[in-house]
């Protein structure tokens, strides 16, 4: 006798994500990495290539959405990419459809669109504005690959209950999501914790392909990952890097695959810096960076930053002493600048200070008698700084890179016109504590910055003696109340019986509010915590209002 046995064998669907770097409004030039993704997927053997959210025209276009011709340029894109693509394509992308416009996801095939599905949940909180630009979509959309139906998410339509429960009950058996979710500290981890819900309550595996790179003030992280029905990860694509990943679904699973370690905290946001930075430069066609140095922490931290990000050969540094500069702050600037290897140059401004006080004299005099030294005389000096970075600028072509970190941002320790002068603020998002723990991070992948540097009471050597703390409170104070005022919105009250000292929050709270004016003049940089001095801070200069004590 015979026994015949029939092995069935089940297809796997081979999802390829492509986690790239677009360029906001550079359309021809998305769609061909794309075209070059798609090419790649295609070669690993992968069924459908799945896009970030508006990957064709990059995240967030902002006003873009506004013009006519920009939906007709997306809609030329968009046909040509269907006529070329050599896999399906889940794409990305904004469009108009009878006389609104949406956020939208397409299907690509066989030269064709397929399907579109339009976001459901506009987010409108912290950075995101997308009810100014879109309508709302209402309805799931599945579209069907190798047999299984899988239903299209986008972004903020996973963050909150509805869009992807509505697409379980159609019948989807896995989800793709396509994300443009930017980063700030411990973002990671509050994903996970959303995408486990979603996960939890649709009893669907799913797959989620987020954006790279820098825009602006934002940073994307990628960090695409997938989990499977009971909310595990079963893959953890690279932080802060292009990649291709794969993720392989059978028979109502997805299989173990790629597990990328993230970085810890501190790593993740020099990570960040350092992506803000190359892109800043990088898409805006800057030849280089300029940095005045002053032997402190913060400029040390912010050269390091710019010669990781985008080479020693990129960076200039300038030394601008006065003659209350310590010889400490110029023998350690020396040394980091031997260290890392860039350009240095050292400017006395003695002779400018002296010009300007004859120039000023006269005018002064009817004024009664100058005080020994006021605010005017240390501001005259970084104003003077400022001028000649922003002439080397104009001489070279090269961004000043400025080196305010938010702690100053909050309370005004920082001159208008002065160290506030340039065209991107690099740690503007950093309070003063992180600055530190982000330099001896950097320290332990090579040492670079001098140890004085580190060490020493920091102090912005506009006078003899001066330090920080002659007008601040501790930075660790001072970083607990702005955090707690700033970012959490917690009243004086709130935070004077959690312990903060009331005579410092007052202090602090004053600073922060007299100074909104200065903020709004302040250089764009890179937004690294959940509320930075940017987007997602609109707080009038104006205002009569008074805090709850």
């Amino acid at each position: 006798m015979t026994i015949v046995t029939i092995v069935t064998t089940v297809p796997t669907l081979r999802i390829a994500i492509a986690q790239f770097n677009a360029v906001v409004g550079d359309l021809a030039g998305n769609a061909q990495r794309i075209l070059d993704f798609a090419a790649r997927a295609q070669a690993a053997g992968a069924d459908v290539l799945l896009t970030p959210e508006l990957a064709l025209c990059g995240y967030p276009p902002e006003d873009l959405l506004l013009r006519p011709d920009f939906y007709r340029a997306v809609a030329r894109e968009l046909a040509a990419l269907a006529a070329t693509v050599p896999i399906p394509l889940v794409l990305g992308h904004p469009t108009q459809y009878e006389g609104r416009r949406y956020n939208a996801a397409s299907l690509l095939s066989n030269g064709r669109v397929v399907a579109t599905y339009f976001k459901h949940r506009l987010p409108n909180y912290e950075v995101f504005d997308e009810e100014r630009y879109f309508d709302s979509g209402h309805e799931p959309c599945l579209i069907e690959l190798k047999g299984v139906r899988c239903g299209l998410a986008i972004c903020a339509d996973v963050w909150s209950a509805g869009a992807a429960e509505s697409a379980a009950f159609a019948g989807a058996e896995l989800l793709l999501t396509l994300n443009a979710s930017p980063f700030h500290v411990d973002k990671q981890a509050r994903r996970y914790q959303v995408l486990r819900e979603r996960v939890t309550a649709t009893g669907r595996p799913m797959v989620y392909a987020n954006l790279v790179g820098g825009q602006d003030e934002l940073v994307f992280d990628g960090a695409s990952c997938a989990l499977d029905a009971q909310g595990r990860i079963t893959h953890q694509l690279p932080s802060f890097e292009e990649c291709l990943g794969l993720v392989d679904y059978c028979d109502g699973h997805l299989l173990p695959g790629q597990l990328s370690p993230l970085p810890d905290r501190t790593a993740q946001v020099y990570a960040a810096l350092r992506c803000g930075v190359a892109d800043y430069l990088g898409k805006n066609n800057f030849p280089g960076a300029i940095i005045g140095l002053s032997g402190g922490i913060d400029s040390a931290l912010t050269l390091a930053i710019a010669v990781d990000a985008l080479g020693a050969d990129k960076v200039r540094a300038v030394m601008m002493p006065s003659p209350w500069t310590a010889q400490m702050s110029l023998d350690d600037s020396r040394e980091m600048v031997r260290r890392l290897g860039v350009q240095y140059d050292e400017i006395p401004i003695a002779g400018a200070m002296e010009q300007f006080a004859v120039l000023l004299a006269s005018t002064f005099a009817p004024l009664g008698q100058k005080p020994a030294w006021d605010t005017t005389d240390e501001n005259l000096q970084a104003r003077i700084r400022g001028m000649l970075l922003m002439a080397l600028s104009n001489r070279t072509g090269r961004i000043v890179l400025t080196t305010g970190n938010k702690s100053e941002m909050a309370v005004g320790y920082a001159t208008l016109y002065g160290d506030m002068a340039g065209g991107f603020a690099v740690i503007k998002d950093v309070a003063k504590t992180l600055v530190y723990d982000l330099a001896r991070w950097r320290n332990g992948v090579s040492d670079i910055i001098p140890d004085n540097i580190i060490t020493r009471p920091p102090s912005a050597e506009l006078k003899p003696e001066q330090t920080d703390q002659d007008t601040l409170p501790p930075y660790d104070v001072l970083d607990a109340i702005i955090a707690a005022y700033m970012e959490r919105d917690e009243s004086p009250r709130q935070m004077i019986a959690a312990g903060l000292p009331e005579e410092a929050v007052r202090k602090v709270v004053g600073m922060l509010k007299k100074n909104e004016y200065k903020r709004r003049q302040s250089p764009v940089g890179i937004r690294i915590t959940q509320r930075g001095f940017g987007k997602d801070w609109r707080y009038p200069i104006t205002s009569g209002y008074l805090d709850e004590y």
